[in-house]
């Protein structure tokens, strides 16, 4: 019989970078009982963003961080600047990477990749509170 679960998953960021919630998102999976079916994570903010990335190197981290930087540098040149100089490329980093993500579950667990961790990627330099909603389907 088909199933879903709601939830939101809230994730407290320190600043800018990627900040695993993996382990956060595989138990709230586990406690829905639902064996076989698709997960729907959604960031509810426009100025940080989700992304399935390696798990294991945190060189990796460092290196994509360093690339958004330089392809959406802050400046105050950007119009959009209501909350400081971060603000808009924090946008524009969003815009790049995705708010949303669909991962398969099957044996009560997210199918990702043995080297694959989610995360949640602030692209503002302060500390913020932010919320996944979490969505499964399946039986």
């Amino acid at each position: 019989m088909l199933r879903q679960s709601v939830a939101e998953i809230l994730v407290t960021t320190p600043g800018q970078g990627l900040h695993s919630c993996t382990d956060a998102v595989a138990r709230w999976v586990a406690g829905t009982g639902i064996d076989t079916g698709l997960l729907t994570l959604l960031l509810r903010h426009t100025s940080a963003s989700l992304l399935v990335q390696e798990n294991a190197a945190p060189a990796a981290a460092r290196d994509l961080e360093r690339y958004f930087a330089k392809i959406a540098p802050e400046s105050r040149s950007y119009e959009h600047d209501d909350e400081g100089p971060d603000d808009m490329p924090a946008h524009l980093r969003a815009a790049l990477t995705a708010m949303s993500l669909s991962i398969p579950v099957a044996g009560g667990r997210m199918m990702l990749g043995t080297w694959q961790g989610i995360y949640l990627f602030e692209h503002r330099r302060a500390a913020h509170r932010r919320r996944i909603a979490v969505h499964l389907i399946g039986e």
